[in-house]
């Protein structure tokens, strides 16, 4: 054996173990840090306990409501989705979101789009208006053109999903589409949770 084909198969070997403890240690690409340096898991449902509070809507324009923030949507389940127009995954995520708003807007759930824009022509509030009208979507949407709340809660990719529970707690993410099932479980779940208000 050459020394370089040995050479070539230690780092194969050290890069397996590091990729294997990596994902054991659940620190893998699908996670998120939080706005107090706490990483979140993807893809699990959080104890309440675990979870860290959702950061506040930084400034936008608001589409189909009047400006809401995290504190004052306290007692509900709220949906966050980021998102935008031109956004091909987003669109095929689409009819899902609407159809828990539908189902779900009298029990408890707020569903809030965060259009955080790709492209330039994204930003232009009257192509959001617009696309928004023509998508036939029916709950809040702010917009997030310098990317302030898109940072804030650390994404990295449309759409991504995020649900609060009555506490403002983060306590489901996911990046992509999928897990259309299991986030309506999540909702459901956090619906049937006891609303434990504190007074802060």
């Amino acid at each position: 054996m050459h020394r370089q084909d040995f050479l070539a198969g230690g780092c194969l070997v050290l890069g397996a173990i590091l990729i294997v403890t990596v994902y054991a240690k659940d620190w893998g690409p699908l996670r998120l840090i939080s706005g107090s340096g706490t990483s979140i898991s993807t893809d699990n449902l959080l104890s309440d306990d675990k979870s860290p509070a959702a950061p506040e809507f930084a400034d936008g324009n608001w589409i189909n409501s009047e400006a809401l923030t995290v504190k004052r949507l306290r007692g509900r389940v709220v949906l966050i989705e980021f998102w935008t127009f031109g956004c091909y995954n987003c669109r095929n995520t689409l009819p899902f979101v609407k159809r828990w708003h539908d189902h779900y807007k009298d029990k408890g759930l707020t569903v809030v789009g965060v259009h955080s824009p790709e492209l330039e022509v994204e930003k232009n509030i009257e192509n959001v208006r617009r696309e928004i009208t023509a998508l036939g979507i029916r709950y809040p949407v702010v917009t997030d053109n310098n990317y302030s709340t898109w940072n804030s809660y650390h994404v990295e990719a449309w759409p991504t999903i995020l649900v609060l529970d009555k506490m403002g707690r983060i306590r489901w993410t996911h990046v992509g589409e999928g897990k259309y099932d299991e986030t309506e479980q999540v909702i459901q779940k956090l619906l049937a949770e006891d609303d434990k208000q504190s007074d802060d």
